[in-house]
């Protein structure tokens, strides 16, 4: 793989604010960011002490990226800053390795918002998304397919500090 960094791990939750409670309470994170929008909201927590980063992630039931929650689940995706996406893609291609977002959007269909949302209905037919913001982000799965997030940030210094998110 070309040049890569472990941003953070994503860890889906059934109750944002209690978490966010936990987590600050109990492991003493340091808020960096809050986001999202109608299919999910997201913080990203750093430890104080390793630096070490933490995303929580919450999905309502429309939203694409929602499913059951079963304990011990709750891994929703290992973030990786990689210099480009496509290039980071075309690299690993011939090791059968492709992007999985448009498996991502399956219960999107399965609720309707494609018919009824054209971004989504565009978004589903694209292995590479861009964000509000520029950046390009595809999932890719490991061998028991956990979800890592490729993301670029090609506005920020490659040897500076980790983004605080895309």
């Amino acid at each position: 793989m070309p040049e890569a960094w472990l941003s953070d791990v994503g860890l889906r939750v059934t109750d944002l604010e209690k978490s966010i409670e936990f987590y600050t309470r109990i492991l003493d994170l340091e808020e960096l960011k809050r986001g999202g929008d109608e299919d999910g909201r997201y913080v990203l927590f750093r430890d104080r002490r390793s630096r070490q980063r933490l995303e929580l992630n919450w999905y309502p039931e429309s939203s694409p990226f929602w499913s059951p929650y079963v304990p011990g689940d709750g891994l929703d995706h290992i973030e990786v800053r990689v210099k480009s996406v496509p290039e980071t893609l075309a690299t690993l291609a011939p090791f059968g390795i492709r992007p999985v977002n448009r498996e991502l959007w399956v219960n999107a269909v399965a609720v309707g918002r494609l018919r009824a949302d054209p971004v989504a209905a565009a978004q589903i037919e694209q292995e590479v998304w861009v964000t509000k913001t520029g950046h390009n982000v595809a999932y890719i799965p490991d061998p028991d397919g956990n979800l890592l997030a490729l993301y670029d940030h090609p506005e920020e210094r490659w040897d500076g500090p980790i983004p605080d998110h895309y």
